[in-house]
């Protein structure tokens, strides 16, 4: 059973679980959710399920139909890239944004996230996956620190929904491209402390890219092409 943070309002808390849940691949593509069985789990009200779950059907990750109820929600290759489309797009704009209002605090957010998420890629290039969700976490963790300064708190969400069900196919699909992507996140740090913003955005451009070539590349979905 889940026990929920007592700091957390009930419905947010659960909110937030179960977005976890689903991008961390502990509820398959597909699958049902059924109210009873998330009720038992989770140890909270069909009420409060109710309220929790159509604002995962507004962040994208569930769908929902009258006659099937609730559901994971899909992946494929077509979305994959209409995601990939749509947070290059808002990532591009909040680095612009970013980059020209962050001062010193700001670098070193930029910073402290670059180096935990350099830690993990490093064991994940030694082979450790046992650390792959905690690698996915600081990925989240860096690509926020740099669009932070923005200062538009609807960009930053809008920003934060796409991300995370860009999230959820690389925690599904495992993409971790090895030494590549580490050193791309190496360019994009050092791009941010020079404060040079075109850079970040024609190296985020061939970063999130790069992403889809190698999962149409590896054959990870079957309509990649």
């Amino acid at each position: 059973m889940v026990v929920l943070d007592s700091q957390d309002s009930i419905g947010g808390g659960l909110h937030r679980r179960l977005r976890d849940d689903i991008i961390f691949g502990r509820f398959a593509p597909g699958s049902k959710l059924r109210l009873e069985q998330l009720r038992k789990h989770y140890d909270v009200s069909i009420t409060t399920l109710r309220e929790a779950l159509p604002r995962l059907v507004s962040d994208g990750l569930i769908h929902f139909e009258p006659a099937k109820g609730f559901e994971v929600a899909a992946i494929s290759a077509r979305e994959l890239r209409e995601i990939s489309d749509m947070r290059l797009l808002l990532e591009q704009h909040a680095i612009a944004q970013s980059f020209a209002k962050g001062g010193l605090d700001w670098e070193a957010s930029v910073l402290a996230a670059h180096h935990k998420l350099s830690r993990m890629e490093t064991r994940m290039l030694s082979g450790d996956r046992s650390v792959s969700e905690a690698w996915k976490r600081y990925d989240r963790e860096f690509h926020a620190a740099l669009i932070s300064a923005c200062g538009s708190p609807e960009l930053l969400a809008a920003h934060d929904r796409i991300f995370d069900r860009f999230l959820r196919y690389q925690v599904l699909l495992v993409m971790f491209r090895g030494k590549e992507a580490s050193d791309e996140h190496d360019a994009l740090m050092a791009a941010a402390l020079d404060h040079d913003a075109d850079r970040a955005q024609r190296l985020l451009v061939q970063h999130i890219g790069a992403c889809i070539d190698y999962t149409v590349a590896h054959g990870l979905l079957e309509d990649a092409q």
